[in-house]
């Protein structure tokens, strides 16, 4: 169906005019050449899944709206569009959803196949077939196109779309991603589905947490083992002086910054004494033992003592000092006014960790970071007590670190870009080549964040269009310089870096990069795959040709190679590499290397299945790795793989894949039982990057659970279990009295556990902040808390800790400094209000007691609210972080836009999952297509 688009400057459509969408009326007068081409920025792309119900978890119907906003030339001829899918076009499926799917495009005129000449990824083409009719200027046509499974999220949208015609040149194409929360068949994935949709109601129900008067043991996150506040303050000011032993030099020079970055330098004697020591013996919880990492603090009328066991105790009890200073002081420094002085409360604390390893793992390779970001979420874990950074340097997408003699790891394998051939990268991935930037295939990009979100400086507080428009970093690496500054800032923090480089699968830039360097120079001393292997296999992600061959000598050699290069980064930097990660995890099969001609004639693998050559690979890397470090990690996959098991020297199992209902719920307790040690890396409560809810604007996948800060704060890492209520699709469960419940003896070989912030979604810093902050928080209090309340005391304690964030924490977050490093604040997830109106009446609350709210009943004027306030039947309610930041708009009583209806002016409606407002009175016209008559509300 094709409809012409009316607008004065129809050129405009392209970038600007999405955010208030299309009009409709007749196309233009003038004549229309087929010589022509429109510029990728004339035309347009909107996509929205429109029905779930077609078939049962399948595959669902998604609409395509392409639109001509050009004034001279038709969309027709040789034309390529480019784009991205984490969801497969149910048209290159085989069988019979497949043929329904070419036949549905075909009718249509069109046909969509795998873009790349290695058919391997999710790198997608939409091209023309004669049957195709010209799209001509001014007109939009909607475009029927299934997609397998699902897509109850706006991050399942297909991105980065782009244009080529006669084979030339690519051109972004700029793009907007619809889902409308009011319409059931695009919110229920399947008739298993039954987790409702957050709304401004279920919130209003869920928001049970009463406003609470903290003691000074509540205000700390996390929480001390005991903390008992004195009477008075202690001063602050540029007189204070730091005393320490040499051996605190690094800790009291961190502190002196910190303070630096809150309070006037000044001169002059007799200020407050801060003295930092280390006592060998220090018994925090008086078990008769030391407690490594534990410290007291005691703030008195004669200063500030801070005494650690050890350096690193002694560290946490200054991070500890810094949440005591008041927000009013870091508010004042952040706004450029340092205070001359600040007041610290007299107090006496007691603090030592649960677990001896307690990290965060981040994912650069799907999309990179900076160097200044990765600095800064180490000082925040810092701050958090956090002590271990789990590294993911490489993955398909990407190889981020610089390593000494093989150039082409980051030469090649560090970029990405719409290079079908992979001549000079890999392709384009994940809906990003090299972000903004040229170089990567693609032209006339949006100049920035704002234009690729179509008009509006992205705020990051949930889903932003300029992600499906190439914001992101598919390319970039570390310098070995880079990486050596992270090591030494690491070090300062107490912060281990451990390196993951994922073997054999999860390898694609490795092996790719690889294969380059032998095309080029006919060197095979470091070649990965076997070009005569004929096995057939796709990985979770799509790939094809992502596996390293475990039976080329090669391999190890190209193994050893970069271990003993990050090993040496490691010595420069001085900086501890105890822990190298083998990576293991989703090794694409059942058929990996059954058809590598090198497998049958290496001695040592021949006759081997995939599962005896997964344990030969693992032993020898294993091995390679000890040569680093003194003790190796890796994903459960590495150790067991039904029906296949395997011990390996000084290993530690990171389990994951505890989703319930999917058998492996009981993994890690069954290795910690069986002697072999564990760090819990639970998704269904610990992956980071997975969505809040199921609101379709919370970005990030779903497919363990959707997490949040309750997710992680009532996690029961010796009793996961006590989670297991619901499954994923929001349907009650219990926990299955079959699954292998923890010893006395397994509990011993629980070393820690681990946060993962995957970066899949990952495509700004802003983005990665959002979905760590507050689930970060919840993973410090149940790493570090001695004390885990049980089931009964659960939710008490999560009463206790959203009054913390809501109070305490969530302004600290807003004018945080991280030492040593520029910018001030984090993008927490400020959390929408929920709210009713009854009989007249609105009454709105907050999950954290303590934030502002606003309501607003036309989107443009805000007003506190204060407490039940008169108000019309529809009102719109956000949540003011004290520095300024909102909330998403969480609408009451919003009406789904009508047909036919006539609004009068400032009535508000729902139109395809947005909101608007109608500027003119009798309004009839269709909000998305009519920028005169209604205003987008955002």
């Amino acid at each position: 169906m094709s409809t012409p688009i009316r607008s004065a400057a129809l050129r405009l459509l392209a970038a600007t005019a999405l955010t208030s969408s299309f009009v409709l009326t007749t196309a233009p007068a003038h004549a229309v050449t087929s010589t022509c081409h429109p510029h990728g920025r004339d035309l347009s792309v909107t996509f929205q899944p429109i029905d779930h119900t077609v078939t049962d978890a399948q595959y669902y119907l998604a609409r395509l709206t392409l639109a001509n906003g050009g004034g001279r030339c038709s969309l027709d001829g040789d034309w390529a569009l480019y784009f991205n899918s984490v969801r497969q076009p149910a048209a290159v499926l085989s069988g019979a959803a497949g043929d329904t799917g070419r036949a549905q495009l075909a009718a249509q005129g069109l046909t969509v196949a795998r873009a790349d000449t290695a058919q391997s990824g999710d790198l997608y083409v939409l091209k023309p077939t004669s049957g195709f009719a010209p799209l001509r200027p001014g007109e939009r046509r909607r475009i029927d196109m299934n997609f397998e499974l699902w897509a109850i999220q706006k991050t399942d949208a297909p991105a980065a779309w782009s244009i080529s015609f006669d084979g030339g040149p690519a051109e972004w194409v700029p793009a907007k991603a619809l889902l409308d929360p009011a319409d059931p068949k695009q919110t229920k994935a399947f008739s298993g589905d039954n987790r409702p949709v957050e709304t401004a109601a279920t919130r209003f129900a869920d928001n049970t947490a009463q406003r609470a008067n903290l003691t000074l043991q509540q205000r700390l996150v996390p929480q001390p083992l005991s903390a008992t506040a004195g009477q008075g303050t202690v001063t602050v000011d540029g007189r204070t002086v730091i005393r320490h032993p040499a051996g605190l030099s690094g800790e009291a020079g961190y502190l002196r910054s910190a303070l630096g970055d809150v309070v006037k330098s000044g001169g002059g004697k007799g200020g407050t004494v801060i003295r930092l020591s280390v006592d060998p013996k220090l018994d925090v919880d008086h078990d008769g033992k030391a407690d490594a990492e534990g410290y007291t603090l005691r703030s008195t009328a004669r200063g500030v003592d801070i005494v650690g066991k050890d350096a690193a105790g002694v560290l946490y009890g200054v991070q500890t000092l810094r949440q005591l200073i008041p927000v009013s002081a870091y508010e004042a420094a952040a706004r450029g006014a340092r205070q001359s002085k600040i007041a610290v409360p007299r107090a006496t604390i007691a603090d030592a960790p649960l677990f001896g390893y307690r990290g965060m793992g981040i994912d650069v390779a799907r999309h990179f970071e900076t160097k200044q970001t990765i600095e800064k979420f180490l000082d925040l874990m810092s701050y958090l007590k956090l002590n271990r950074l789990h590294f993911h340097l490489t993955d398909d997408e990407g190889w981020r670190l610089q390593i000494p003699g093989l150039p082409e790891l980051t030469g090649f394998g560090a970029h990405r870009g719409l290079d079908l051939a992979q001549s000079k990268q890999l392709h384009q991935a994940m809906g990003s080549g090299n972000d903004l930037g040229g170089g990567d295939g693609v032209t006339d990009k949006a100049r920035d964040a704002t234009e690729a979100n179509l008009g509006r400086e992205p705020a990051y507080q949930g889903f932003e269009q300029d992600t499906v428009n190439f914001v992101g970093k598919g390319s970039g690496y570390y310098t070995t310089s880079d990486f050596t500054e992270i090591l030494k800032y690491a070090d300062q923090r107490h912060i281990q870096v451990v390196p993951e480089f994922d073997f054999p699968a999860h390898a694609r830039a490795a092996v790719q990069s690889m294969e380059r360097r032998y095309q080029q120079t006919g060197d095979a001393t470091y070649r990965l795959l076997d070009p005569k292997d004929t096995s057939h296999h796709v990985s979770v992600q799509g790939y094809t040709d992502n596996l390293a061959n475990p039976c080329l000598p090669s391999t190890y050699a190209f193994l050893g190679k970069v271990v003993t290069e990050v090993k040496k980064l490691y010595a420069e930097a001085g900086a501890p590499l105890n822990t190298l990660n083998l990576g293991g995890d989703e090794p694409p099969g059942p058929d990996r290397w059954q058809g590598s001609p090198a497998c049958e004639s290496n001695p040592e693998t021949a006759g081997k299945d995939d599962a005896a050559l997964m344990n030969y690979f693992f032993a020898k890397w294993n091995q390679i790795a000890l040569t680093a470090a003194p003790t190796t990690a890796g994903w459960e996959d590495v150790i067991r793989d039904d029906p296949r098991t395997l011990n390996l020297d000084h290993f530690i199992a990171l389990p994951w894949q505890n989703v319930w209902g999917w058998g492996r719920e009981d993994w890690a307790y069954h290795f910690a039982n069986t002697g072999r040690q564990v760090i819990l890396a639970h998704a269904t409560n610990l992956y980071m990057d997975l969505a809040y809810n199921k609101d379709p604007d919370e970005p990030g996948y779903y497919w363990a659970n959707y997490v949040d800060e309750k997710s992680t704060f009532t996690y029961q890492p010796y009793d996961v279990y006590a989670s297991a209520t619901q499954d994923r699709w929001g349907n009650p469960i219990t926990a299955n009295p079959s699954w292998e419940k923890l010893t006395p003896e397994g509990r011993k070989n629980i070393l820690g556990m681990e946060a993962q912030l995957f970066a899949e979604n990952g495509k700004a810093e802003g983005i990665r902040e959002y979905q760590a902050f507050p689930k970060l928080l919840g993973v410090a209090e149940r790493a570090w808390n001695l004390n885990t309340p049980n089931t009964a005391q659960m939710p008490a304690a999560w009463n206790v800790f959203s009054n913390t964030l809501g109070q305490v924490t969530f302004p600290l977050l807003s004018f945080y400094k991280p030492v040593g490093l520029p910018g001030v604040g984090v993008n927490y997830r400020i959390p929408l209000p929920g709210g009713q109106v009854r009989n007249g009446t609105l009454t709105a609350n907050v999950r954290d007691p303590g934030m502002a709210l606003e309501y607003s009943a036309d989107g443009v004027s805000w007003k506190p609210y204060a407490g039940p306030v008169q108000a019309g039947p529809t009102v719109l309610l956000r949540t003011r972080a004290v520095d300024g930041r909102t909330s998403r708009i969480s609408p009451v009583g919003l009406t789904v836009w009508k047909t036919g209806t006539a609004y009068p002016a400032g009535a508000l409606v729902d139109h395809q999952g947005e909101i608007y407002r109608a500027k003119r009175r009798n309004t009839s016209a269709a909000p998305d297509t009519s920028p005169a008559s209604w205003a987008l509300v955002q």
